[in-house]
């Protein structure tokens, strides 16, 4: 992450217009009035009576946004927003996941994008929003992510990044791990037994870790947060396939995950030996990397497809469902260059299929970026409505006055192409120095965890939205 209508974005060659403006559409543009009808349409296509007409131009007062954290943020039409913490979180809290895995869940477990002598990991507490920090140590603490065997995951988004698995992170209330950088075990830990509750990942890889999702084989997605510099390609997708996997729904002991030892890929998009830049859609294969250690110093030597700067991912859970492997995810671009990003989408197979290297990957375009949706950063599948929310990772102070801001877009449908039928702007931020980072849903689809990173009131703030219809 990086800090830096309603407004329709439609793909394809439709293009983008504010919505809310249904009376001034022309009639001889079609792209306006189709925007329109989706703006008619809200409440049925994305659960909300109405979206945003524009990024809010509104800077709060620290003073505002201490005294009301909602104040921060403004809403769709029917959607509302409750505080779940303020004020005693870390300030840069990203990703999070509910805690525990099964039940009814208590806890937020969050990391805290920060250097190493900050807080790591903090499990917030859903009924009275208390922080606790669980691990320290990391850097850029990015990813958070529970597994299907009921462990955490998380991830460091830097160029030495690398994956912890946590045990249980109620285990290290009031004694916190720190872990070592420098080697594959924690630190410190008080007591002693806590120390078997942490475990690098270095089979893994380094890694600018930011988008990582695990299926339940323990077959693992993720891309390199890196943009193209100096003629060298960009970040690269990967893939992780475990030596053994597993389907087992809980572990007592770290020995037993799959994340333990296994196989690293990098995604190269190809038709044979037609491969390298302008070729980054369309079929590929998977390459074998060397782990442990970099995975980015082999994107260049191995032909890896590189994008600019793959940010978050979320599983299609309706693809999932059907024992198929679809997942979407953002490549934020540079407005500087007005290269705005786009959301690709890959599908890699069944389920059986994708726990190989030899399985057939595939990348298509789902939402082209705009002056409107800009560098898209996180993702969030919604169940039960299958839409994507997207968070903008836009500058406010470029070119023009705009701000971060959510987005939900719809799947394709049964028109010819292949890409979304279009996105409303859901909700914009009223601190031009804040960024909406690591949003997602309960598994109902009604309650979006939501957190407003490096805001005015200089503590980590997590909202609850809901309201769909």
């Amino acid at each position: 992450m990086r800090k830096s209508a309603a407004a329709f974005v439609a793909t394809s060659a439709i293009g983008l217009v504010v919505a809310g403006g249904v009376a001034a559409l022309a009639a001889s543009d079609a792209g306006q009035a189709r925007d329109g009808q989706l703006e008619a349409h809200s409440n049925q296509y994305f659960g909300v009576s109405s979206g945003l007409d524009a990024s809010s131009s509104r800077d709060i007062t620290a003073a505002e946004a201490t005294a009301d954290p909602r104040a921060l943020a403004t809403f769709a039409k029917g959607l509302s927003a409750e505080v779940v913490t303020s004020g005693v979180a870390a300030p840069n809290l990203d990703m999070g996941a509910l805690w525990p895995v099964t039940g009814s869940p208590r806890y937020i477990v969050y990391c805290n994008e920060q250097g190493t002598g900050n807080p790591g990991v903090q499990l917030i507490e859903l009924a009275t929003g208390d922080a606790e920090t669980v691990l320290t140590g990391t850097a850029s603490c990015d990813a958070a992510h529970t597994t299907p065997w009921g462990t955490v995951v998380i991830g460091e988004e830097r160029a030495d990044g690398h994956v912890y698995e946590i045990l249980d992170p109620t285990a290290l209330i009031g004694h916190p791990v720190t872990v070592n950088r420098t080697a594959p075990t924690p630190a410190t830990a008080v007591p002693v037994e806590a120390q078997a509750q942490v475990a690098r990942r270095d089979a893994m890889g380094a890694n600018a870790f930011e988008g990582l999702g695990i299926l339940a084989s323990g077959v693992a997605y993720y891309g390199d947060e890196l943009g193209p510099s100096g003629g060298n390609r960009g970040g690269a997708y990967h893939k992780f396939v475990p030596a053994q996997t597993t389907s087992a729904t809980h572990v007592s002991s770290l020995d037993q995950s799959p994340l333990k030892a296994g196989t690293v890929y990098g995604l190269r998009v190809s038709d044979g030996s037609n491969y390298g830049q302008g070729m980054s859609y369309g079929r590929g294969t998977w390459i074998p990397l060397t782990t442990p250690g970099s995975l980015r110093d082999q994107r260049e030597a191995k032909g890896l497809t590189g994008y600019y700067r793959p940010e978050d991912l979320a599983f299609d859970e309706k693809a999932l469902a059907d024992g198929k492997v679809r997942f979407c995810g953002n490549n934020t671009g540079r407005e500087e260059a007005h290269y705005y990003g786009e959301t690709t989408c890959m599908t890699d197979g069944s389920t059986t299929e994708a726990a190989t290297g030899s399985s057939t990957p595939e990348v298509q375009l789902l939402v082209q970026g705009s002056p409107e949706y800009n560098m898209p950063d996180n993702i969030a599948y919604q169940p039960g409505r299958g839409n994507w929310i997207v968070h903008e990772d836009a500058e406010t102070t470029f070119e023009r006055p705009h701000n971060n801001d959510l987005w939900s877009c719809l799947e394709d449908g049964m028109d010819a192409d292949q890409q979304s039928d279009g996105c409303i702007r859901i909700a914009t931020l009223n601190d031009l120095s804040a960024e909406w980072t690591g949003g997602f849903f309960d598994a109902t689809g009604e309650h979006f965890y939501v957190s407003v990173q490096h805001n005015k009131t200089g503590k980590g703030v997590v909202l609850d939205v809901t309201g769909w219809k």
